[in-house]
This record gives C-alpha cells, structure tokens and sequence, in this order.
C-alpha cells in the first residue's frame, strides 16, 4: 500500500526527487514522514500549496489514501 508525492520546483530539489512512494495517510502523517527523511525539505513545507488527486487541501488530518497521489508545489516564480 502507497501513496505517490510528486515533488516540484524547490520541494524537488529539498528532496532530491521528483517522486517519492510513501505509505497511506492523513496529509500530516505523509508531509512528516516525507520530512524526517529529507531534512531539507522543512525549509520548504511551510510555503507549499497541497493537491490530493488534484483537489487543493490545507486540511492536514485529510487522508491520503492508498493510490492517491499528492502534488507539492512551492510558490512558482511570477505565478
């Protein structure tokens, strides 16, 4: 069981990948455990915006569930 983290701009580079495979839950559960192994990316989970299957969220108790996909995006430049 996973989920799929698709990693963009700044968020990429603080992880080191593009696409992570991590185990289901809620939004904080992944973010955290996407955190405790790449440090890196702490500086930038404060100012990234969330998409569970292409839907925004800002709830961290949403679930994501087995299949899901979750996007990370940073602020974009001009956008």
């Amino acid at each position: 069981m996973s989920a799929e983290v698709h990693f963009f701009a700044a968020a990429r580079a603080a992880v080191g990948a593009s696409v992570l495979q991590v185990p289901p839950g809620t939004l904080n559960d992944v973010l955290n455990r996407v955190e405790a192994e790449n440090p890196g990316f702490a500086t930038v989970r404060p100012q990234c915006s969330f998409l569970i299957d292409g839907i925004a969220s800002l709830d961290p108790e949403q679930s994501v569930d087995d299949g899901a996909r979750l996007d990370v995006l940073p602020p974009f430049a001009g956008g």
